[in-house]
């Protein structure tokens, strides 16, 4: 709980009262819930992704084609669609300490049973779906783990909202979301040496190690949560009362301005009234659908490129054997990415501007896989290729939430934000699918590299005009 002796003692003096410093008490809290946040992130992200170092090796042991793992890979995020408004609403009802150290603790647990795939007895269950049973395992644990961690993403977005004001948020948001280049970089070295150095240990494929390996730590980041993480303000220890109020008295000030905004909007008849209030209100919300779209876009192009850039990098020419070479080599895309994506998320902060941020990060997105799609195998060209889409889109998930939590109130926030969530994630079922089917119809990967651009620049175009002044009350 808060400690009021410091409050009181403020309270209790004659001496006059010093302006507030509020970026030093936001810094402290930031310092304070990011760590912990960001390593979460972290750990969840390679469970998440690691299955395109996994498929380096595991497609050609267990026999799988492109087509197979495409669609397994992107399986994932239809259990993460259907589960993930309801989990963010059991996030606001029993607490975020409690639910995300749930969700981690589960999905580190299925992560580890990957390592398992192909020796799962699933009954009569892979002949109902007329699949081999290796088959059905990899897509079914895909589906689990995807319902798993359901919930996480929006949950820690909606969490933030209990500390930072609209005007800190991009910023916070941004390097919070560092993780994924962060473990992008540190992601593809750690699984191409676990692949290189325990491939064997025990008769096992370094691919089951690397499940096993990188699903363990899911489960001790859980139990940190789980100890560490306080509800909101009040359950600090490390704020004092005159801090929470603080804290409050921003949020309520900017929950103010904000309705204060949509009604100045909705008298004018141009943003269509106050910004939902309530579950069923953010659901039939018009912008909430449009930005849903919006997030479809950025998160095709993320995940078709994130789940087959060890494949795309190795076809560069690198020995099919060489993981860890593959891996130092996808650090040069991400790393750029995670430079882009801080500055993204301070500029928008320092500037106040959002949509031509947002806007701007899908057209980087679009170059870059226009740029894959005319310059085949060439090394360098490539690299840049790559490094244009990773930037476009982690620039782009740096500053996009800043866009539906400055009109969403409430009830509605939790759920807006799972809805926009959701349906945009289903994007990441989609764009791995879609070149994983390209690949195994036509043996490359054009086609799927200018639909995917097209996609962004038509994510753009709706960000613009779903964001233009006077228009939406954004």
């Amino acid at each position: 709980m808060c400690r009021p002796r410091a409050y009181l003692r403020r309270m209790m003096s004659n001496r006059p009262t010093v302006q507030y410093d509020d970026d030093a008490m936001f810094s402290r809290i930031a310092r304070r819930l990011l760590p912990l946040l960001f390593l979460c992130y972290i750990v969840a992200y390679l469970d998440r992704v690691n299955v395109g170092f996994a498929k380096l090796q595991m497609a050609a042991e267990l026999q799988w084609s492109d087509a197979i793992y495409g669609f397994g890979a992107g399986i994932f995020f239809l259990g993460y669609f259907l589960f993930e408004v309801p989990s963010n609403l059991l996030l606001e009802r029993v607490g975020a300490r409690r639910w995300i150290a749930r969700i981690m603790i589960s999905w580190g647990i299925i992560s580890s049973l990957f390592a398992f795939v192909d020796r799962i007895p699933w009954g009569p269950l892979p002949a109902m779906f007329g699949v081999a049973p290796d088959v059905f395992g990899f897509y079914a644990l895909r589906l689990l783990l995807g319902i798993a961690e359901a919930g996480f993403f929006p949950g820690i977005i909606l969490y933030l909202t209990y500390w930072f004001p609209a005007a800190r948020r991009a910023r916070t948001v941004a390097w919070f979301m560092t993780a994924i280049a962060f473990a992008n970089v540190i992601g593809g070295p750690l699984s191409g040496l676990i692949m290189d150095v325990f491939d064997g240990s025990g008769a096992w494929s370094g691919w089951r190690w690397l499940f096993v390996l990188e699903g363990i730590p899911s489960v001790f980041m859980g139990v940190a949560v789980l100890r560490w993480l306080p509800d909101g303000p009040r359950q600090a220890s490390w704020l004092s009362a005159h801090d929470c109020d603080v804290v409050e008295r921003r949020l309520a000030a900017d929950q103010e301005a904000r309705t204060s905004q949509t009604q100045a909007a909705g008298r004018e008849q141009m943003s269509g009234g106050h910004g939902p209030a309530t579950v069923k209100a953010a659901m039939t919300d018009r912008r909430v659908w449009a930005l849903a779209f919006v997030y479809f876009a950025g998160t095709v192009s993320l995940y078709g490129v994130n789940f087959w850039m060890p494949t795309l990098i190795q076809e560069l020419g690198i020995d099919r054997t060489a993981y860890l070479r593959v891996g130092l080599l996808s650090m040069i895309p991400w790393g750029v990415a995670g430079l882009a994506m801080v500055w993204a998320g301070q500029n928008s902060d320092r500037t106040g501007e959002r949509r031509w941020h947002v806007a701007g990060a899908l057209a980087v997105t679009a170059a870059g896989h226009a740029t894959l799609s005319l310059v085949g195998h060439a090394v360098i060209p490539s690299l840049i290729g790559l490094a244009l889409v990773a930037s476009g889109v982690l620039a782009f998930f740096a500053t996009f939430w800043s866009l539906p939590t400055s009109f969403l109130q409430r009830s509605a926030a939790a759920a807006g934000i799972a809805w926009i969530n959701s349906i945009g994630n289903l994007g990441g079922h989609f764009g791995p699918d879609l070149i994983g089917r390209v690949r195994a119809a036509t043996g490359g990967t054009t086609g799927a590299f200018l639909a995917l651009g097209a996609l962004a620049l038509l994510g753009m175009a709706v960000t613009l005009g779903v964001t233009r002044k006077g228009r939406t009350g954004l």
